[in-house]
């Protein structure tokens, strides 16, 4: 009986209105960690690049698309789609130009080769965001291979607990929210290795605490990694 009241509980809640945070997306407020180290580098570097082609790549919630959000501000980029009938060519030549989920969105061979070549003709600047390096694209155009082995590719690998740490105390101090030290450990050591995790942690934490007029505590913090998977099986 106790579990399905609990269960019925957690159903008639009235979650609160999701409200817009103000939670900060700017260079001055990127936590750099050595994982990010490279990454970072290459959009402070911009516009002296290595090669005018960069591709970010990494796992999901590894950051990469903050990254390349901050760099399509500071570059003034155009976002993108190299497919067949496009534009993309022609936006290319005229300034920098962003590419998002290369290696999960469809695009045209033929029309990427020649976002490439505009690039590289006119002196314009791509970057490229993608879970897998090009290597493993499913690219059958010789030209097209050619001109990615000349990318410069920079990897970002999982964010390490210390990371998710610091950007946990960010995402609560943004909502002006505290915990602890004990229990952040405790979030930490038991969630998914991702930054989308842990943003949507935070959000869960903050609106259920917010329903229920309770503090952010340990239990609660138990209920919402078991519904994210997160939680181990003896929590």
């Amino acid at each position: 009986m106790t579990g399905s009241s609990e269960r019925d509980q957690r159903r008639s809640e009235q979650l609160p209105l999701q409200f817009t945070h103000d939670s900060a997306q700017s260079r001055d407020d990127l936590l750099v960690s050595e994982r990010l180290a490279a990454a970072v580098s290459i959009v402070d570097e911009w516009p002296a690049w290595p090669s005018p082609v960069v591709i970010l790549a990494g796992p999901i919630g590894s950051g990469k698309s903050h990254l390349a959000q901050i760099w399509r501000e500071r570059a003034g980029a155009a976002e993108i789609q190299p497919i067949s009938g496009s534009n993309a060519a022609t936006v290319a030549a005229d300034g920098p130009v962003l590419f998002e989920d290369a290696d999960r969105r469809d695009f045209d061979e033929t029309t990427l080769f020649h976002v490439i070549n505009a690039v590289r003709q006119n002196g314009r600047t791509l970057l490229m965001t993608s879970r897998l390096w090009p290597m493993s694209w499913s690219v059958t155009l010789p030209d097209l291979k050619s001109r990615l082995k000349a990318a410069t590719v920079v990897e970002i690998g999982e964010p390490d607990e210390e990371l998710l740490a610091q950007v946990m105390v960010k995402l609560f101090a943004d909502r002006q929210l505290y915990i602890d030290d004990k229990l952040l450990s405790y979030i930490v050591t038991r969630m998914e290795r991702s930054l989308g995790a842990a943003q949507t942690i935070v959000d869960r934490l903050d609106r259920l605490a917010l329903a229920r007029g309770t503090r952010i505590t340990r239990p609660l913090a138990t209920e919402v990694l078991k519904d994210f998977g997160s939680a181990g099986p003896n929590d």
